[in-house]
């Protein structure tokens, strides 16, 4: 051993392969006159380190503090070993390892770097659609298996040429172990057909100034293009994908062209332009922004934007081509295309043109979608550059779990540890090509992430199809198996989204969750902890007709409310404001109603919100999921606001026997009919009814917290994605020293749903083990 010199193990856990971390630590050792070695393996980074302690020391400190952009450092390890008086530094090949800690990296947008030299004509790569480098490019949508090596991934399939190995090879340069890295010579190509078939000559300006519909091969599926301006691609668009009214999402050339299409805050800028590249959900600018067809966005006043992520995607603009729409090329409700010869064959009647490569799609992943409420995000669907990246907990130490989610926004979740690794959004599992994504996407993480489960988790409702397949997967894999209730399981979503233990509040209000007597439950005061729960209070009951069919239907909602709560005079009421429900309809439902035939109780807050806004004309009929309520929002939003604390419509609190209550909305609808007879603005109503809402919401609240002492409430469900409803509750809240949690890292839907599965699962399983509850 040299005189006073010693050598460290340093092991480095978390997303630490592929973003740059060797060369990192390869320039920091050579700094510091380190000696030794730096290698990935199957549990992440590990660095051999020899030169005297003071020295090493404050490397590792420095690498802690300053790791490259891309990389999170879940964890370390060091141990002090043998000395062999290495002469130099270096980089070693991956080595395999048991037990996989190492983070898989999710898909990174293009870097600043690479977009320069996409654009420069004196590049090499210039104009070359698949550039990337160590801070940027695929990542998840190719890895086939870890470590995180171009031989386990879909990369494979190309050989560098001299140029891009010496690239990747050389430890000073960018693309230093770049797994993508690729250039015309040697890496992906690129195909422009049209739809029979033949190349085109046409560039894309020419392509989206005709009209056409473009199909395009991205990240983790194909996309369908059109010119944002042109309302007549726009219409056939939303017609050839079978999408009545939900809103598409646009692409944006620039933070310019978004600004003069919506409202940007500095918090909003800051995700749009971050490495995961969301559609962030923006305020409209309708008189003053630029003229977009209303078919974009019917009915609503925000748009969900996003800026080019790929390569391939900025070569599609132009000077004169600033803004397209970008939606998942899928038909309503089924599974992202990824394969070149399903896109064609499938879109074909749809698509003008396709623009395709040859890199495979190995993890299929759509895009993420979120907002800015307040200063936080919020997810609304969490997928491409964010996924797998787990929700580390604290406290907790996991048994290996897999739970299994919900039906609607499905996604499923596997954790061990102090870690939970939530899937990628993977649609409605009514669907059955989507349960089969489902299925293959379970199997291929659990391979991925080397969990095996020990424990299955599902929802307590009878007829989800996750909950189906958890009690097949547990009896095939001879596993104790729970069954959460849906809104306990929001509960503990954000409970450990926020980090939370102990006893807590919580509402939770969504559109339709099994209840623990037989009900559909959807707007729940519950307090306890992720073991137990307690239900305090909810909205009063009343029929739900048909089931599915009001939930399409919302107008035979709103008939229910009106006859359930005020007989005749919502009779007359009906007669008069639900022209969508026919003679024939009106007679099926009375009778459903009075003989209690096909009938369930329910409490549901979005039932409640599909109801009024059927009365007030809105949408009477659903053709996406929260399309009533978001239209809603969106006339309300636009209401002059009033101070807060002015008069709304009332919702009654109804003490029941055991400190519980209900809340009663019999008084809102008298209010809201006699304003309609008034002829009080639709807007003003909207406006009254979400303030009548949030003051009943604050006012349980504060009951319950009354009875049980608690002062901290989480706040979960599909409805706390209403932004102008939350931003109204939190306003009421200040001055009551109530402390409110917001979902964070998961979406409040049910795309959250499987982390409050994972830690109720545990808890329960704890106190019964070996049990099937």
């Amino acid at each position: 051993m040299g005189i006073g010199k010693e050598a460290w193990e340093v092991k480095i856990f978390g997303i630490v392969q592929g973003v740059g971390f060797r060369p990192h630590v390869y320039k920091l050792s050579k700094e510091h006159g380190l000696h030794g070695w730096v290698l990935n393996n199957s549990e992440g980074v590990v660095i051999h380190w020899e030169g005297e302690e003071e020295v090493i020391s404050r490397a590792f400190q420095r690498l802690l503090q300053f790791p490259p952009p891309l990389a999170r450092i879940a964890g370390h390890e060091i141990k002090k070993v043998v000395f062999f008086g290495y002469s130099n530094f270096f980089i070693q090949e991956s080595h395999a390892a048991v037990g996989k800690k190492v983070l898989i990296a999710p898909d990174v947008g293009i870097c600043d770097e690479c977009a320069r030299e996409l654009q420069d004509p004196a590049d090499v790569r210039h104009n070359y659609p698949f550039i990337n480098c160590t801070n940027c490019g695929p990542r998840f949508t190719i890895i086939q298996d870890r470590p995180y090596d171009r031989h386990l991934t879909t990369m494979k399939a190309f050989e560098m040429c001299q140029r891009c190995r010496s690239e990747y090879e050389n430890p000073l340069d960018r693309r230093f172990h770049a797994q993508p890295n690729a250039c015309s010579e040697c890496g992906p190509r690129l195909m422009v057909i049209d739809n029979k078939g033949c190349p085109t000559s046409l560039n894309f300006e020419e392509m989206f100034k005709s009209g056409s519909i473009v199909a395009v091969k991205g990240l983790g599926g194909f996309h369908l293009f059109c010119n944002a301006f042109d309302e007549g691609a726009v219409a056939r668009l939303r017609k050839g994908k079978e999408r009545d009214g939900k809103p598409f999402a646009l692409m944006a050339a620039s933070l310019e062209i978004i600004r003069r299409c919506c409202r940007l805050s500095d918090r909003e800028e800051e995700y749009l332009v971050s490495p995961a590249r969301p559609i962030v959900v923006l305020k409209q600018r309708k008189q003053e922004g630029l003229p977009l067809p209303a078919s974009i966005n019917p009915g609503l006043d925000t748009l969900g934007v996003m800026l080019p992520y790929t390569p391939l995607h900025m070569l599609l603009f132009s000077p004169e081509m600033q803004l397209l729409v970008a939606t998942s090329a899928n038909l309503s409700s089924n599974p992202l295309i990824t394969a070149n010869d399903e896109a064609f064959e499938k879109l074909k009647g749809l698509a003008d043109y396709f623009v395709m490569h040859n890199r495979e799609i190995e993890n299929p992943c759509d895009d993420t979608v979120g907002m800015v409420l307040g200063d936080e995000w919020q997810f609304i669907r969490k997928a491409r550059g964010y996924v797998p990246l787990p929700v580390s907990s604290r406290d907790a130490a996991l048994k290996p779990t897999l739970a299994c989610g919900g039906s609607l926004k499905s996604t499923f979740a596997l954790a061990a540890g102090d870690q939970v690794f939530l899937s990628q959004h993977l649609g409605d599992l009514d669907n059955y090509l989507n349960f089969k994504v489902y299925e293959k996407t379970l199997y291929k993480m659990i391979k991925l992430l080397e969990i095996e489960p020990g424990l299955v988790v599902c929802d307590l409702h009878p007829g989800y199809h996750s909950s189906h397949y958890a009690e097949e997967l547990a009896a095939k894999w001879q596993l104790p198996l729970v069954k959460a209730q849906h809104h306990h399981a929001h509960m503990a979503s954000c409970m450990a989204d926020n980090g939370l233990g102990g006893q807590v509040m919580a509402v939770s209000c969504d559109g339709t969750g099994y209840g623990t007597d037989g009900a559909i439950w959807g707007c729940e005061f519950l307090y306890g902890d992720y073991r137990t729960f307690k239900r305090a209070g909810h909205l009063s009951y009343v029929p739900l007709p048909g089931g599915e069919a009001s939930i399409q239907r919302p107008a035979r909602m709103a008939y229910s409310y009106l006859i359930s709560l005020l007989g005749e005079r919502g009779r007359s009421a009906a007669l008069k404001w639900l022209k969508a429900l026919p003679g024939p309809e009106l007679k099926a439902l009375d009778i459903q109603l009075a003989k209690g035939l096909n009938t369930v109780q329910t409490s549901s807050a979005g039932r409640l919100f599909d109801a009024v806004a059927a009365l007030l004309g809105i949408c009477a009929e659903q053709v996406y999921d929260g399309q009533g309520p978001m239209e809603m929002e969106a006339l309300a939003d636009k209401w002059p606001k009033p101070a807060i604390h002015e008069n709304h419509y009332r919702i009654t609190i109804q003490h029941k026997a055991g400190s519980t209550f209900e809340l009663d909305t019999t008084p809102l609808w008298d209010e809201l009919i006699y304003d309609m007879e008034t002829e009080t603005p639709r807007g003003k109503i909207a406006y009254k009814f979400h303030q009548g809402f949030a003051a009943a919401v604050k006012e349980g609240i504060l009951c319950m917290s009354k009875v049980t002492g608690l002062k901290r409430v989480v706040l979960s469900g599909g409805v706390f994605q209403n932004r102008l409803l939350v931003e109204l509750l939190l306003e009421m809240l200040k001055t009551d020293g109530i402390e409110v949690f917001l979902q964070k890292q998961v979406p409040a839907n049910d795309g959250g749903l499987a982390l409050g599965q994972v830690f109720i699962g545990n808890e329960v399983s704890k106190n019964v083990p070996g049990s099937t509850l």
